[in-house]
């Protein structure tokens, strides 16, 4: 397995600014965002296309520092029931998919998407329980109206272009666990995997391990971002929690640097049960944590890292 980040933390950066600091850092590979909620502020599609020039110089700009692309992210919801946000978000993503084949990687990353409750909708619906009655409604419809059609179609065009689709499964989306992921894949096509970020499991009393176990090889891409649960909160208001993130105070949970919410020995067990599964990707570090800078978060999550790949790489039987 090798080590990269998700460059969007550095995006008050230039692309080679960003590119020098995961260098420096001694990472390998960079995931870079190409549009969606977290931006293309290092790679804009629609203007790489049509410049041939410029994708050469991009791919100039990540191989001179002895690195590679782990993946193109496009964090969207093309199924929003605003016709402007999904076409804009549909538009995003195909454009990211033709560039990440130009590029010559092979994986992209986004969302499931979530839809409205019905044609009639403003906003999306995310359904969390089966009672009463009229979310199951809801439910099936969005599966069978939207998200598999969607998604059988977008599988069709990724084959056309060589790319698979790694689905980050969060909260908020159709896809947010294990089964969802896996019927995802089961009923969409092949190509339409996983990027495995545990962050969104640990608050939902999930077990990242046995999720790898389960998930296998349609682990695409991994996320390495942490969740530090407060005790207090959760056993007052459960771990359903629609406080803003800056409430660090009074929220259930929140989003941490790795090691700040699960210690080094978790992290160890994710990295072993990914080797299990065969995985031999890129871990990319992702920064979502209010309680420390960028460069703290950063240096900190490298550090912990570098000593589970360690780990893991001791581990290996002597006449592997």
């Amino acid at each position: 397995m090798k080590l990269g980040v998700f460059a969007v933390l550095f995006g008050e950066l230039s692309l080679e600014g960003a590119l020098d600091k995961v260098k420096e850092a001694g990472l390998e590979a960079v995931e870079i965002g190409a549009g969606g909620y977290p931006g293309n502020a290092h790679c804009n599609p629609r203007q790489l296309l049509s410049d041939e020039a410029s994708i050469s110089r991009l791919k100039s700009a990540v191989e001179e520092r002895g690195l590679e692309i782990s993946a193109l992210s496009c964090h969207g919801n093309p199924l929003h029931p605003d016709e402007e946000i999904a076409t804009l978000h549909h538009r995003q993503f195909e454009e990211t998919v033709k560039l990440a084949s130009a590029l010559g990687v092979d994986t992209v990353v986004t969302f499931s998407g979530c839809p409205g409750e019905s044609e009639h909708s403003k906003y999306p619906a995310w359904v969390t329980c089966p009672w009463p009655p009229d979310f199951l409604k809801v439910l099936e419809w969005q599966w069978s109206e939207k998200v598999i059609p969607y998604w059988q179609k977008q599988s069709e065009f990724l084959r056309e272009h060589g790319v698979r689709v790694a689905i980050e499964a969060h909260p908020g989306f159709v896809v947010y666990n294990t089964e969802t992921a896996l019927r995802l894949r089961r009923e969409a096509g092949d190509n339409i995997g996983v990027n495995f970020d545990p962050s969104h499991l640990f608050w939902q009393n999930m077990d990242p391990e046995e999720c790898i176990k389960a998930l296998g090889d349609s682990i695409y891409h991994v996320h390495a971002k942490d969740t530090s649960i407060d005790k207090r909160n959760t056993a007052l208001n459960g771990v359903l929690d629609v406080k803003p993130y800056a409430q660090e105070l009074e929220r259930s949970w929140i989003f941490r640097t790795i090691g700040y919410g699960h210690g080094v020995e978790v992290w160890k067990n994710i990295v072993s049960a990914l080797k299990k599964v065969g995985y031999d990707g890129v871990i990319s570090i992702e920064h979502e944590d209010s309680l420390m800078s960028v460069n703290e978060g950063f240096t900190k999550a490298v550090e912990l890292l570098k000593d589970a790949l360690i780990y893991e790489k001791a581990g290996e039987m002597w006449w592997a």
